[in-house]
């Protein structure tokens, strides 16, 4: 309970103080077709609380993009389609078109925090330290990474 009244906190304060950047909303702007943006989840997920803030922002600046959030651990279980590395890490997002088909995904952490995760479990760093380094490496990232990974996917499809 502690971790979701904690993500919460998270939560509110991206929303207040995120900075979407304008390239990607450029970019959301230009979808012309209906997308669903499902974002895979659960109230406790720390990585959640720093990046789901900034998809929902983004997200709410295109009408034709439904938002629509499923918890991880609950049916109808969409996580074991979308496994990282055969586990059930989130947050995920998985966008799909009008007709259900899906486009991309993405998860369950910015390239560069993930890369940060595996230096410390590589050092043998113990649970509540890397905790606080990812916590960290979130703080002075400010959602930036999310969106630039995003903007990328958004370019991508834009492509096709």
């Amino acid at each position: 309970m502690n971790y979701v009244k904690l993500n919460q906190r998270r939560i509110e304060r991206w929303h207040k103080h995120g900075i979407l950047n304008p390239e990607l909303i450029a970019a959301v702007q230009r979808i012309d077709k209906p997308q669903t943006w499902t974002i895979i989840t659960e109230a406790w997920c720390g990585d959640a609380a720093h990046t789901q803030p900034f998809i929902q922002m983004v997200a709410e600046k295109n009408p034709l993009i439904t938002l629509d959030y499923q918890l991880r651990d609950s049916p109808p279980f969409l996580i074991e389609s979308h496994l990282t590395n055969g586990k059930k890490a989130i947050p995920k997002l998985v966008i799909t078109d009008g007709m259900g088909n899906e486009l991309a995904s993405w998860g369950s952490r910015p390239a560069q925090c993930q890369a940060l995760f595996y230096e410390l479990v590589a050092a043998h760093v113990s649970h509540d330290d890397k905790e606080i380094a990812i916590q960290k490496w979130y703080n002075e990232d400010k959602g930036v990474s999310v969106q630039l990974e995003l903007l990328t996917i958004l370019e991508r499809l834009e492509a096709f």
